[in-house]
């Protein structure tokens, strides 16, 4: 189930927009155009705020619940990674002793660059 819509149509945020994304090879996928997609266990962040990444700006698009089931090869591209496989390796390295459950629910934030500036 996607909710694209504005904040009102969201529970409020768990943590600031500023905490979305702090690794440093997540950062370099984003400004290299490979991550255009995080996901979190809270919501970070409303539809049209904006994210500073090393002084370039992204806008976030959209923001929705989704199953760690429900993943496939392509939100994992847009997560930077080439599968499914290879981004859970990812996140359960990241995360030692968290398990992967099909059912659990992670925050999507999609963004873009910042066509205003």
């Amino acid at each position: 189930m996607q909710n694209q819509m504005g904040s009102d149509a969201l529970p409020p945020k768990t943590c600031t927009i500023d905490r979305l994304i702090t690794v440093k090879p997540d950062i370099e996928k984003v400004l290299s155009g490979q991550k255009t997609a995080t996901r979190r266990n809270g919501r970070y962040a409303d539809v049209g705020e904006i994210m500073t990444l090393e002084g370039h700006d992204f806008v976030i698009d959209k923001v929705y619940s989704q199953s760690l089931g429900e993943l496939t090869d392509e939100h994992a591209k847009q997560e930077g990674y080439s599968n499914v496989e290879e981004y859970k390796e990812s996140i359960l390295s990241s995360h030692p002793g968290m398990p992967w459950l099909p059912q659990m629910r992670v925050w999507v934030h999609e963004f873009s660059p910042d066509k205003k500036k």
